[in-house]
């Protein structure tokens, strides 16, 4: 499948998507609000997780593993993935979404899990929090920082889901990562005349990262 999800600003953004909360000093932390902190707690776990075990992040299998029981609580992968496929996925059956949900998960671990070794010495700014009294969505705006570029906008769409805050789309500079899955499976569902058929690609090329180490 092609997709321009590979571009270094989408690397850094599912990047930053696992890590950039982590990111806050304590004293910022306190400061930061609800939608903020379910991420920055996941993503905690995750740079010990690093700290702790420098070979952990040549290990898919495990990288995998690790995400869905630590990040996966804290990303609506179930929305993100019904977003992604628009239209195609109100005609899926039950089955197809159950499994494309999976699968399209493991897919961005698999697509981005690898930027973790080349993202070094970074901060995240956090921008003014718009969210009124009562919200169940917001959008949370952060700006990358990075010695000797310009600070990079990214943006995340958050949804509360049964009191937890969880993420739902991921935005650099204005461009949804969402957005640019959509187009690349549009094109492939219509080349092959099947959601069931992508799947069953995407199935294959996910157990072929799982069975591999290293």
């Amino acid at each position: 499948m092609k997709t321009n999800m590979r571009h270094p600003l989408f690397l850094i953004t599912l990047l930053l998507f696992f890590l950039s909360f982590g990111n806050a000093s304590i004293a910022a932390a306190e400061t930061l609000a609800a939608p903020q902190l379910g991420i920055q707690e996941a993503s905690e776990k995750l740079r010990l997780k690093i700290q702790q075990d420098k070979s952990f992040i040549q290990d898919f299998p495990q990288v995998n593993e690790f995400v869905h029981q630590n990040i996966y609580p804290y990303v609506d992968f179930n929305r993100m993935s019904a977003l992604v496929l628009g239209q195609n996925w109100k005609q899926a059956s039950s089955d197809d979404r159950v499994r494309f949900t999976k699968e399209f998960q493991t897919l961005l671990i698999r697509t981005y899990s690898r930027a973790f070794v080349e993202f070094k010495d970074w901060s995240v700014r956090y921008l003014p929090l718009n969210m009124e009294s009562g919200a169940t969505k917001v959008i949370v705006n952060t700006e990358v920082l990075q010695p000797g570029i310009q600070p990079i906008g990214v943006s995340y769409r958050m949804v509360l889901v049964d009191g937890v805050w969880k993420a739902y789309d991921i935005m650099i500079e204005g461009v949804s990562l969402v957005t640019n899955y959509r187009s690349s499976f549009n094109t492939e569902i219509a080349r092959t005349g099947s959601l069931t058929s992508v799947i069953d690609d995407l199935s294959k090329r996910n157990s072929g990262a799982l069975a591999t180490k290293g």
